[in-house]
């Protein structure tokens, strides 16, 4: 897999699929509508950054590709890719536990801030990983 061309796109699954952490200048897309929703995403090789209705919902440094993006009460699966480890943050609902899942290993559990937000590292030394992040 590589980035995403178009930056940001719905997948057949209806999954949201962005970033292109390939990228040596930085790209952005705003008022990318789906189901009514408002995206805007900005990514390169630094920085990937999703935006759902003006509110953070994924971030990572440095810059990462996402494929099948899902997101709905209890939980959010994706796969992403990157050329070195990521920091990544989502926000979610505050001050709720999270159980936080790669390559379907449990590596965490994490209460969120008051802001909603939880981070964790990923490891691409075995390419792509397959992430979930399901609420206690």
């Amino acid at each position: 897999m590589a980035g995403i061309q178009e930056l940001i796109r719905v997948e057949d699954d209806n999954t949201l699929s962005f970033g292109n952490h390939l990228m040596d200048e930085k790209k952005k897309i705003m008022d990318f509508e789906v189901d009514g929703h408002i995206y805007k995403v900005k990514t390169y090789n630094e920085i990937t950054k999703l935006e759902k209705d003006g509110r953070l919902l994924y971030e990572s440094v440095p810059g990462t590709t996402v494929h099948n993006f899902s997101l709905n009460e209890k939980d959010i699966n994706f796969k992403v890719e990157g050329k070195e480890d990521a920091q990544i943050t989502l926000e979610l609902e505050a001050e709720q536990e999270y159980k936080i899942y790669i390559e379907q290993v449990q590596v965490g559990k994490m209460k969120s801030n008051l802001a909603g937000k939880i981070s964790f590292s990923v490891d691409f030394a075995n390419g792509i990983q397959s992430v979930r992040i399901k609420k206690s």
